[in-house]
């Protein structure tokens, strides 16, 4: 569990640095309109450094060495991490919204064990819904697949 939390926090932090580089690039002071570009996101990097910094120093302190996953536990680990991973290589063809039904069917039907009924209704009903709340109320365009091409999107 150490080294995961220490490999974490790192990891994190290289992110938290990046963040703040390019925030000073941008300005992080008060412009004649108000904050400049890159104030959130520095700031934010900055919350992002210290909490890891915190999470470095309780690792560091805890003499826990106990395995971050257990033989035992790997498999379930498993059934969630390659799934998510087909979804996410699968939005690239497909786009956002069938991966995600498509994503959710399965795994309701596989570890849920859910009635077809359900599988089809909360899948397809979340999917649309999304699509519904990005595209038209929000107006902001996720990554889309052939079937919203064909739906003229």
């Amino acid at each position: 569990m150490r080294a995961a939390d220490l490999t974490t926090a790192a990891l994190l932090m290289a992110v938290g640095a990046l963040v703040v580089r390019d925030a000073l690039r941008l300005g992080v002071g008060w412009g004649t309109d108000g904050p400049k570009s890159g104030f959130f996101p520095f700031w934010l990097a900055v919350v992002l450094l210290a909490c890891c910094l915190g999470i470095v120093v309780q690792a560091l302190r805890r003499a826990d060495r106990a395995p971050f996953v257990a033989r035992g536990a790997l498999g379930p680990v498993l059934k969630v991490l390659w799934p998510a991973t087909a979804a996410v290589l699968l939005m690239q063809f497909v786009g956002l919204y069938v991966a995600s039904a498509l994503y959710m069917g399965f795994y309701m039907r596989w570890i849920g064990r859910n009635s077809w009924l359900a599988v089809v209704a909360v899948s397809v009903g979340f999917s649309v819904s999304t699509f519904l709340l990005f595209e038209t109320w929000f107006l902001v365009p996720m990554p889309k697949g052939p079937l919203e091409t064909w739906l003229g999107y």
